[in-house]
């Protein structure tokens, strides 16, 4: 699944390390880049990730990471983050476990920031709903730090966004008009389900 809810990292592809992860080392070698420093030119660096971008979106069955909503392939939309960015470390660049699928408007929000939490590894509920708007927060139960690093994500990604919390409000709207059913939202608005679940909503369908 997915910053608003907690990602179980997923299993590199059996054809990762031969189409990304050793044609990325070499170049670094070539430029006599280390993998512990921040290269001097990141644009410079190749794209062999997007060599299994595909894959990366079947391995997290098309649901973004950040925002927490199924999007089709065809759409264009997804892309590959770089969790530790690639400007800052080099040898970050060629490595599954540190590319989290993303739609392309959180990807870019987050840029090369790391003051975002990892949503492989988040504790469950660190973000709430509320449904009567959309508009997400950090949950009131969190330790003072971690509530200001979950703030400060909603802020970074722009998960708060009026698109964004009309888009979590129509979803919940559509269950309880009956539209979609629990198991849609699983899969295609899983924050939303979670958050369903987690207030005791589910019961709001008869």
């Amino acid at each position: 699944m997915d910053a608003v809810i907690p990602v179980d990292l997923q299993e590199e592809p059996a054809n990762f390390d031969e189409r990304v992860r050793q044609p990325g080392l070499a170049w670094l070698a070539e430029q006599g880049i280390s993998l512990d420093q921040a290269p001097a030119d990141p644009s410079k660096l190749p794209n062999y990730w997007t060599r299994t971008s595909e894959q990366l979106w079947e391995a997290y069955s098309g649901v973004c990471a950040y925002l927490s909503i199924y999007f089709e392939w065809g759409t264009g939309a997804a892309s590959t983050d770089h969790f530790i960015a690639k400007s800052s470390l080099a040898g970050e660049a060629y490595e599954w476990n540190n590319f989290r699928l993303s739609c392309l408007a959180p990807n870019r929000s987050k840029n090369k920031y790391d003051d975002v939490i990892d949503p492989i590894g988040m504790a469950e509920h660190t973000f709430v709903i509320n449904f009567s708007s959309g508009e997400i927060s950090p949950n009131p139960a969190l330790p003072a730090k971690q509530k200001a690093l979950a703030r400060k994500t909603i802020t970074r990604l722009k998960l708060d966004s009026h698109q964004n919390d009309k888009m979590r409000a129509e979803h919940f709207a559509s269950y309880i008009q009956g539209d979609f059913s629990l198991d849609y939202l699983s899969r295609k608005s899983p924050f939303v389900y979670t958050e369903i679940m987690r207030q005791g909503l589910n019961s709001a369908v008869g």
